[in-house]
């Protein structure tokens, strides 16, 4: 196989930030590496969502569901026994869960692959709604799934959550997952696959017409969105340390949603720049709730004003930039030249 430059630039690209962050934990704090695993994890999130809502047209709301999936069977498969017997204290834990301990990368994978099978029982009735009552569908099994979660004590332990969870996911394994995600996702929406969604997402009864089955398609889209989130919902548990069911409500899903809206829906490169964008000023936007030292004055903090500011911004986003940062556009090394050569001009 031939590789063109921008191939070799972005391999090349890929393999530096690879080696950066090997390196990562000699220069950067602890909060630093936190704030950058958790973009990474948004970003699975985010590329996740955008190839259901984006690329399909399936107004999905039950991404917390499949986020919480992916996290509890991750959980259960990196505990050790020995943990899981002391921690169900409400119902002793049953087989075959007591006994399963996979290594980390097996239960990221595990976690994906319950995320699409739940999303395939999800899919097959639900996915003959359109707009707003595949929204309201979603949203409520994502709901089933997370009283499910409360109520299943002896394999998720109920509403007490489940805590020490070993902390597998670092700095550079989450950026491997996300790569992963990307590259996967990349070869199939800018494959035939990916021009069939997209003629669904546009005209759903000139595809039909045109001899594609719809629903399958929409199933096959759904299932692999489902299966990243599932991964992204095992990293971050293992991010965490610690997974209850208030965790994974619609505010979730609703962040998620922010990512693929302000970034673009429909572009691969604006998911990613919407995750990190969002997730830093969300971070940066902490200062305004803590006490400030001015030196000759202190001024108290303000509980409650980051997400007033951050509702400006998102608001500002919907009103002068409506297609999001990317709108349905990548970010190619063709368009990095252009812009240099016309600003060196």
């Amino acid at each position: 196989m031939r590789l063109n430059r921008g191939a070799i630039l972005n391999i090349a690209a890929m393999f530096l930030l690879g080696c950066l962050l090997w390196q990562a934990e000699s220069f950067l704090g602890d909060y630093q590496i936190y704030i950058g695993k958790l973009i990474f994890i948004n970003i699975i999130l985010a590329l996740s969502l955008n190839l259901i809502y984006g690329f399909t047209g399936l107004f999905s709301l039950g991404h917390a569901g499949f986020i919480a999936v992916g996290a509890y069977v991750s959980a259960l498969c990196i505990l050790a026994p020995e943990q899981k017997e002391m921690m169900w204290i409400l119902e002793p834990i049953i087989w075959p869960f007591s006994e399963l301990f996979t290594p980390f990368w097996a239960s990221v994978l595990a976690g994906g692959v319950a995320a699409a099978i739940f999303a395939f029982f999800i899919a097959v009735p639900v996915l003959r709604l359109g707009d707003d009552y595949l929204g309201i569908a979603t949203l409520g099994f994502a709901e089933i799934i997370r009283v499910l979660i409360v109520n299943a004590t002896a394999v998720t332990n109920g509403s007490l959550g489940i805590k020490g969870i070993p902390s597998h996911a670092t700095l550079l394994a989450c950026y491997g997952w996300a790569l992963f995600t990307l590259i996967v996702l990349a070869r199939l929406v800018f494959s035939n696959f990916g021009n069939v969604l997209r003629c669904i997402r546009d005209n759903e009864i000139a595809a039909s017409v045109m001899g594609i089955n719809v629903f399958r398609y929409k199933v096959l889209s759904f299932c692999i969105g489902a299966f990243f989130a599932g991964v992204g919902g095992a990293l971050l548990g293992s991010h965490l340390s610690t997974i209850d069911p208030k965790m994974f409500n619609f505010l979730l899903t609703f962040n998620v949603l922010m990512f693929v809206v302000a970034g673009g829906l429909g572009s691969l490169t604006g998911s990613i720049l919407g995750a990190t964008v969002i997730t830093i000023l969300l971070e940066w936007l902490r200062a305004i709730e803590e006490p400030m030292n001015l030196g000759f004055v202190e001024l108290p903090g303000i509980p409650g004003m980051r997400m007033v500011v951050f509702s400006l911004v998102l608001l500002a986003i919907i009103l002068y930039r409506r297609e999001g940062i990317m709108g349905t556009r990548e970010l190619t090394w063709t368009r990095i030249f252009a812009f240099l050569r016309r600003h060196k001009a």
